[in-house]
């Protein structure tokens, strides 16, 4: 353990002044504060920074007297803080009224998504329409009524204007089977004024996952075992017919058949546990839920279906009689229930359904099955084969089952699965491009331009961080200034992501935004110049946690180590547990330059004798220069020094591992770095 706590005191101070006058949405980047908070901290600053933010009712809110605002979780994401927000106008809720403040890791604000563009100003709170007709007229919505579960009096801000409305959500069934509908009636004319439906569609040997056998995390419990995953709240498979836990005498699960039901829950448990650890291996989601949760996934839908509808997974069967618990429709739906527990609730105006799919394809690359199971692709549903005409949906050439490739104005009132076309066509531009190198499918574009993809798992990290910023105002348009503006939270020192993410909109037809932010990152210039000066930003550290990329909490101004200069240093490892650390920074040396890399290093360790227990890692690119261990530790700094002219020619990555094992700290401490060109 740390002798002394790494991180300095939180501080209630707050910046202020940082917003851009005149653009509703839009804050002004301040410069970064020098401390390099942990994840907990992050949050307290962001909640703070974005509560006395508030409380200064920017105009950018559109507040009235009347509003109070509501703050949620913060949710973190690589760096970035997500502090969500509600509102209520004379204690009514304000459906509208949403918002999120984006922050950086020291409570700086960089963004505000805000869903209401009015403010709600001497509206009346006292209905002419009774509760009663509102929820008769929200009834009227659906073919059956099995249940009215309430009726709330609230503020509806997504229309013309502010408008006093009576809130009901209905179960039943429409014209496409099971439905739960929130209905949004006019309280003064009785006039519907928003139908939102909150079910979206879409070891053991499984049918459709493999090679078998599948490893399950199941629950022992006496001599019985049972489905229900021991680390993942209420995320369990169980049969329909009752919505019991399928259990057993013995751990294995499944016989390969689709059409057993104990298999179709193999594949259904086998796919979410997949994606939850997709979720938190590429996204740092803590669960589907976010907060280590998901939901029962129920087998024995009797209808060529699948369904998410807010506290259940529902999966149906293929016209063959097969389960449909297949990889991407489990994520899929799994996705739904992702895209409901982010800001803003589930996705609109004809995007829900492309939000679902990417979480599909983002789940079956990150299993990256074996070819005769369910490889990593973007069709969706090719293996269950759902009424036996093949895939349900193609991300890279939607019009080949029909939908739409490109954006239009009419897409918001498409059925919602034919309009998962556009987003779906973009998040494969984004990912793969328009010619990928990789054996997927060429993808044409609207325009007739060409895109280079970024790669899944990065188009998947800027579609979530996106999804963080959500508002109930979401749409096409927003998911096109969203993306762009997680692109430049992601990657604050590069446009390359940025670019790519405008470009594959455009080649969609999703046209430019006002909101849409702009890029005044660099990418990596030709690596030509003078052969003179020092290379690395902010060398010595004195900036906190900028032009670096480092694991929380490794540049620091925590007096538990010295600096060798000044308040700030890197401080990696020091924990006495098994931990990693990372230190890194990509640098341009010109071409003919000789180049050295020097740094100051202080090793301290409660670990005794030469065995190198906890290492240090240098590279410079490809190459490792030095490691070093806690058999180097010594009193003080000693300065390293490193012939890399060999990198001429060439942007190359200065990176630093610390890795230390089960017990007994060894800190390793870096300041004053140089790349030293002559």
């Amino acid at each position: 353990m740390k002798l002394s706590p790494r991180l300095a005191a939180l501080s209630g101070a707050v910046a202020a002044g940082l917003i851009a006058a005149g653009t509703a949405a839009a804050v002004q980047a301040a410069p970064s504060s020098p401390a390099s908070p942990d994840a907990a901290q992050a949050r307290a600053l962001a909640a703070n920074s974005a509560g006395a933010m508030v409380a200064s009712r920017p105009a950018y809110l559109h507040a009235s007297s009347d509003d109070v605002f509501v703050q949620r979780e913060v949710i973190s994401s690589e760096g970035t803080q997500y502090v969500p927000y509600e509102r209520t106008y004379k204690g009514l809720p304000v459906v509208g009224g949403d918002f999120v403040l984006a922050t950086d890791a020291s409570g700086q604000m960089k963004y505000a998504s805000v869903a209401q563009q009015q403010s709600i100003d001497g509206l009346a709170t006292t209905p002419k329409l009774t509760s009663a007709a509102a929820a008769k007229t929200a009834r009227a919505q659906l073919k059956k009524v099995s249940t009215v579960e309430g009726t709330t009096l609230v503020v509806y801000t997504l229309g013309d204007k502010p408008t006093l409305a009576w809130e009901t959500t209905v179960r039943g069934t429409d014209d496409e089977g099971p439905s739960r509908l929130t209905v949004d009636v006019d309280a003064l004319t009785g006039a519907v004024l928003r139908k939102q439906e909150h079910i979206v569609h879409g070891t053991g040997t499984g049918a459709w996952n493999g090679p078998s056998p599948l490893t399950l995390n199941t629950t022992l419990s006496g001599s019985t075992y049972s489905m229900k995953d021991p680390n993942v709240t209420n995320q369990s498979c169980q049969d329909a017919a009752n919505n019991t836990t399928l259990s057993g005498s013995d751990d294995l699960w499944g016989n390969g058949n689709a059409t057993n039901k104990e298999t179709g829950c193999v594949d259904a448990l086998f796919a979410a546990q997949t994606e939850h650890k997709m979720l938190s291996q590429w996204l740092g989601r803590n669960g589907a839920n976010g907060s280590g949760g998901a939901w029962p996934i129920r087998v024995g839908l009797n209808d060529q279906n699948a369904y998410y509808d807010g506290t259940q997974v529902q999966i149906g069967k293929n016209t063959a009689g097969q389960w449909i618990s297949s990889l991407d429709v489990v994520a899929h739906e799994i996705g739904h229930g992702i895209d409901d527990k982010t800001p803003g609730g589930i996705s609109g105006s004809g995007t829900q359904e492309f939000v679902a799919d990417t979480f599909g394809a983002a789940t079956e690359w990150f299993a990256n099955e074996p070819s005769t199971y369910d490889a990593p692709d973007f069709l969706v549903g090719e293996k269950i084969n759902l009424v036996g005409s093949g895939p349900i949906r193609n991300m890279y050439n939607p019009s080949a089952l029909g939908d739409p490739n490109c954006y239009s104005s009419s897409i918001p009132s498409t059925e919602v699965h034919a309009a998962a076309g556009p987003g779906n066509h973009w998040f494969y531009l984004l990912a793969m491009g328009s010619n990928p190198t990789n054996g997927q499918p060429t993808s044409s574009t609207c325009n007739g331009s060409k895109v280079t993809g970024l790669g899944i798992q990065t188009a998947m990290k800027i579609m979530y961080n996106a999804m963080l910023m959500k508002t109930t105002a979401s749409s096409y348009l927003k998911y096109r200034t969203w993306t762009l503006q997680a692109a430049k939270n992601l990657y604050p020192t590069s446009c390359t992501e940025f670019n790519t993410v405008k470009a594959a909109w455009d080649a969609v037809s999703v046209p430019a935004q006002s909101g849409d932010p702009t890029c005044s990152g660099t990418t990596s210039p030709p690596p030509t110049g003078s052969c003179s000066g020092q290379k690395l930003a902010n060398p010595g550290f004195e900036s906190g946690n900028v032009s670096w990329t480092a694991s929380s909490g490794v540049i620091t101004s925590s007096t538990g180590q010295p600096a060798h200069g000044g308040s700030y240093k890197a401080w990696l490892d020091g924990y006495g547990t098994t931990h990693t650390d990372t230190l890194s920074q990509s640098v341009t040396i010109p071409s003919g330059c000789r180049a050295t890399l020097t740094f100051w290093l202080h090793i301290d360790t409660a670990e005794s004798g030469s065995t190198a227990y906890d290492k240090l890692t240098v590279k410079a690119g490809g190459t490792t220069l030095a490691t070093y261990s806690n058999a180097n530790a010594a009193s003080g700094y000693v300065q390293k020094s490193f012939d890399i002219s060999s990198l001429a020619g060439t942007t190359a990555t200065i990176s630093f591992t610390g890795v230390e094992d089960v017990t007994l700290q060894t800190s390793f401490v870096i300041d004053d770095t140089a790349v030293n060109l002559s």
